[in-house]
């Protein structure tokens, strides 16, 4: 699929939908059934970041090339230092050798991890030589992306000391870390985070246990977007859940401000525009836990009309794209008054919504969805369309109809 017209869709906005397992999920628990087989995994993710860890864990041979995948080169950094035996070449597409590693590469060598840079010092590719890590302290930043100490606590317990790990500095992404040691207790592996310090216990083997992955929240963002710049739309999503693990399920928090209401059932939600909403002339979030909503967010505002401050978004500059020049520049086409930060992006009150734009994606799953909800407002075309299979392969499909 290379361009993507979509139409001015003027009718109702009403349906239910089945979005598959998270991939921040999913991800995790592949690592750690790779670690434990006794670990069983239901509603897996679909998306290309969760085939491609799948694929890579089960390569044999002497090159693992990931492609975009962030989560999964992060993931198997640490997963390969472990492997006692292999020696492995880890690689990625353009975009991911442009990708900062280092600092979750030191942090494995103070353990006495065999990385060395086959390029260029602290990117991808890595030579990766398997050894038996005896784990003990770490010391790292504490403002870093949470990929890179979820990879760490992933393998901990699988070392014969675990890991303490030492934060310095202020922690910027706690829900993805929280997810992470959710899922280690939730498999019988001892943790606990006080302070500046995250402690995992060593554990050789677990009991038999079945885990069901959550739908993804991430995912979720876009049909919230939708029923936002609806004039009375309600969507069902199954498999949620009101406690979830996933720091995006904020949206049912953050969506208030543009006339959503979310109604949590047993195992769905339901979104609902609140009638008789009054649009307020300006909203402001800090998005330091949830920085994968950004676009979403940004792009609801602009097509309400709504003024709009986000921070807490310095991570979005190492992404798929930088997203926050991205959207600045896509928004912009569009007819937009927009500026953006290293961290922040500032918003005015659209006046016009330009149509029959062409929106580029930058091979960034996220772009295309995030401006998929405007076919409520105009025409839009969307490049690279196909792109969205990185997360979530049949978001076209599902968006088709909204009867």
């Amino acid at each position: 699929m290379d361009s993507l017209k979509l139409h001015h869709f003027k009718g109702d906005v009403n349906k239910e939908i089945q979005i598959t397992g998270s991939k921040s999920e999913t991800n995790r628990l592949l690592i750690l059934q790779q670690l434990y087989p006794n670990l069983e995994i239901e509603n897996i993710s679909n998306s290309d970041d969760s085939k491609l860890m799948m694929a890579a864990l089960s390569n044999k041979g002497e090159e693992i090339n990931i492609g975009h995948a962030g989560t999964t080169m992060r993931f198997l950094t640490s997963f390969l230092s472990i492997k006692e035996n292999s020696n492995v070449i880890l690689t990625g597409s353009g975009r991911m050798k442009e990708r900062p590693i280092g600092i979750l590469v030191d942090a494995l060598k103070t353990l006495g991890a065999d990385i060395t840079y086959i390029e260029n010092e602290g990117f991808a590719p890595l030579r990766i030589k398997g050894t038996k890590l005896k784990g003990g302290k770490v010391t790292i930043n504490g403002n870093v992306s949470s990929q890179y100490i979820s990879s760490l606590l992933l393998v901990a317990a699988s070392l014969e000391k675990g890991i303490e790990l030492e934060f310095e500095g202020a922690i910027t992404s706690v829900p993805y870390i929280q997810m992470t040691l959710s899922l280690l207790n939730e498999v019988g592996i001892e943790t606990s985070f006080e302070g500046q310090f995250i402690k995992i216990s060593p554990k050789n083997a677990i009991e038999d246990k079945k885990i069901t992955v959550e739908s993804d929240w991430s995912s979720a963002s876009y049909y919230y977007s939708l029923v936002a710049l609806s004039k009375n739309g309600k969507i069902k999503l199954n498999s949620y859940k009101e406690k979830s693990l996933q720091g995006d399920s904020v949206l049912s928090e953050i969506y208030k401000s543009f006339g959503v209401q979310t109604t949590f059932e047993e195992n769905s939600i339901t979104l609902e525009k609140i009638q008789g909403f009054t649009n307020p002339e300006k909203v402001s979030f800090d998005l330091i836990k949830a920085p994968d909503t950004a676009q979403t967010i940004a792009v609801t505002a602009f097509g309400m009309g709504i003024a709009c401050d986000l921070t807490g978004l310095h991570t979005l500059k190492i992404k798929e794209t930088d997203r926050l020049v991205a959207l600045d520049v896509e928004l912009k086409k569009l007819g937009a008054d927009i500026s953006v930060t290293n961290e922040s992006l500032h918003l005015n009150q659209a006046t016009e919504i330009k149509s029959n734009v062409a929106i580029d994606t930058y091979q960034d799953h996220r772009m295309a969805m995030a401006f998929a909800p405007l076919l409520l407002k105009t025409s839009i075309i969307i490049n690279e369309a196909a792109v969205v299979s990185k997360s979530y392969p049949t978001f076209w499909e599902d968006f088709s109809n909204f009867q």
